[in-house]
């Protein structure tokens, strides 16, 4: 899960990280009133979205006055960045920036550890960096029960060439990532960039977190920040429904379940030359209406032409997959041709269920995934 900046800035807060001062307004007239209340200049007029390349898009805008600050606020509010609608924007202290580096925490799945990373080039996405200049990018590895160490803290330090007058606060930084990720259960706190300013203070000018969703329940009020407005519409009602679901660019609707069996069908879809419109995972205890509502929402996709199945059923009964894909297809009217594969507890009956349908079943995984690419190319 993401929260907006102007989100993570207040978690930051509660950890005594150094910040600009500013508010999150939604409205021209509260952006104009809470320039004033911060009584210098200029201030930054931000778009408060989830998405990259804001300051690219001209979601990010210096005011130095009143004017530029209606004017900018006017602009922004509003405004589409990557397919999300700005209602927000932070209005913030402007910062005299001598240099922008880059501070992260993120688990490392591979290596079971938390990772501290940091760079001297902040401002850009990490990943640029990683791919151009690795060498500019020092990782440290926290080591489970022994936390982050004094000795790796002045290494980043060092790394960052930053002034002897900054290194408490920097310190307490890098100590707060890591209490920030382990004590919300998050799997990335990102400072991008965090600033050394004209007169040597260190500020946090941008925040980014994002959460693991498996822990939001041990958070509740992390999981109250979301906003179901910046989520795509059939992730979000996925969710709902418990149902683990990514939209893609493909025209070949998979309804799978487990996450391993779904990425290699996945993986078929594309070897035999087509393009999956989706992940969907419908878990393994999935019963005919939680079936009708992964159908249901992997056909609001009007890019889908063709539906795949493949179910091992282990905890799923095939039956019951059977009965839900009939009743999903009775109560929306879905005319696209479904492949299906059911193989498992139940299979039989399954097979009696769909008898006399217009399904198409196949044996194994490859024919139906080859089957789906097929169909999925009619007309061309």
């Amino acid at each position: 899960m993401k929260i907006h900046e102007y989100q993570a800035k207040q978690i930051f807060s509660d950890y005594g990280l150094p910040l600009p001062r500013g508010s999150v307004v939604e409205t021209v007239d509260a952006a104009v009133e809470a320039a004033t209340n911060l009584g210098v200049w200029p201030v930054v007029v931000k778009a408060q979205v989830q998405v990259g390349g804001r300051g690219k898009a001209g979601g990010v805008k210096l005011a130095r006055n009143i004017d530029e600050v209606r004017r900018h606020a006017q602009t922004i509010l509003g405004m589409n960045i990557k397919g999300i609608t700005v209602k927000r924007v932070l209005v913030e202290q402007g910062i005299e920036i001598a240099r922008e580096l880059y501070a992260g925490a993120v688990i490392d799945r591979a290596g079971k550890c938390l990772v501290i990373m940091v760079s001297p080039a902040g401002g850009i996405n990490i990943e640029e960096v990683a791919a151009a200049t690795p060498e500019r990018i020092l990782k440290l590895r926290v080591q489970p029960g022994l936390g982050l160490r004094a000795f790796q803290i002045r290494q980043a330090i060092y790394f960052l060439d930053l002034p002897p007058e900054t290194h408490e606060v920097t310190s307490r930084i890098f100590k707060a990532l890591e209490r920030v990720i382990m004590d919300h259960d998050a799997s990335l706190v990102e400072i991008n960039p965090l600033v050394l300013t004209t007169r040597d203070e260190v500020l946090c000018a941008d925040a980014k977190i994002d959460f693991d969703d498996n822990a939001l329940a041990l958070h509740p009020a992390i999981a109250a920040l979301r906003d179901e407005n910046e989520e795509d519409p059939l992730e979000s009602e996925a969710r709902h429904h418990d149902l683990s679901y990514i939209k893609l660019d493909g025209r070949i609707g998979c309804l799978v379940n487990g996450a391993g069996l779904a990425m290699s069908t996945m993986d078929l879809v594309k070897h035999y030359g087509g393009d999956p419109a989706n992940f969907l995972d419908v878990g393994g205890g999935a019963d005919p209406d939680r079936i009708a509502a992964a159908l249901r929402i992997v056909t609001a996709d009007r890019a889908v032409n063709t539906i795949l199945f493949n179910i091992f059923g282990g905890i799923v009964r095939c039956d019951r997959v059977a009965e839900g894909v009939l009743r999903a297809r009775e109560r929306s009217g879905i005319d696209l041709p479904i492949v299906m594969r059911l193989v498992g507890t139940n299979e039989d009956k399954a097979r009696e269920i769909l008898a006399g349908t217009d399904l198409i079943m196949m044996p194994t995984m490859s024919e139906a995934a080859q089957k789906a690419v097929e169909l999925s190319k009619r007309g061309e």
